[in-house]
């Protein structure tokens, strides 16, 4: 969608027709503006949505969201959960993951993890998204015990994950001396259903 006009031009194209523009047309639009830099204007068509009776929904409250973050309007994108929630709408893992990831590039890592426990408190089932994100987060501010516990748990689904950021890892807990953990890491990628391989660099 190039801009506020021509998606203005759409929504009256179809109201001329006799169709009402419905929850799915106005995510649409949503996501457009929304993700692409344009948060004015996707504010606009929020507002539009709501004067035209359509309730938002996750996937709305998600795209929003996502336009927040851009913008690095962190309390913003807080505040907005409570409206959710007030609203009768529970988060979803991609509400949380977009949290986790917003703080991450703010280098607030505390409160990267404080969205990350709301997954189980919410009884969220992960996604490989949510460990991509946050070991990257934990590598960089040194947490290595955290994110060796989350690298475990993606080997235990199974999931892909670039052999880089493990070796990353490995040389974090090795030099801060956890030689068996760090040894247990190699163990595990070294299982036949894990395509990968990596190196316990030596402790110098």
């Amino acid at each position: 969608m190039g801009s506020l006009d021509s998606a203005l031009s759409v929504l009256d194209e179809m109201e001329k027709v006799g169709l009402e523009p419905d929850l799915i047309t106005f995510n649409t639009l949503l996501n457009a503006f929304y993700q692409n830099g344009s948060y004015a204007d996707g504010e606009k068509i929020w507002d539009l949505m709501k004067k035209n009776n359509v309730a938002p929904n996750v996937r709305s409250y998600n795209a929003k969201l996502r336009g927040l973050i851009s913008e690095n309007r962190m309390s913003e994108a807080v505040e907005l959960i409570d409206e959710m929630k007030t609203s009768g709408i529970k988060p979803d893992v991609f509400t949380l993951n977009s949290l986790m990831k917003g703080f991450c590039n703010a280098g607030n890592l505390e409160e990267a993890k404080r969205w990350y426990n709301e997954i189980a408190i919410y009884e969220l089932p992960p996604v490989r998204a949510t460990y991509m994100t946050l070991i990257p987060c934990l590598v960089e501010k040194g947490d290595f015990e955290m994110a060796t516990e989350l690298c475990k748990e993606v080997f235990r689904r199974r999931w892909l994950i670039e052999p880089a950021l493990l070796q990353q890892v490995l040389e974090g807990l090795v030099k801060e001396s956890k030689i068996e953990e760090a040894t247990e890491l190699v163990e595990l990628a070294k299982l036949k259903k894990f395509s990968i391989t990596l190196e316990l660099p030596s402790d110098k």
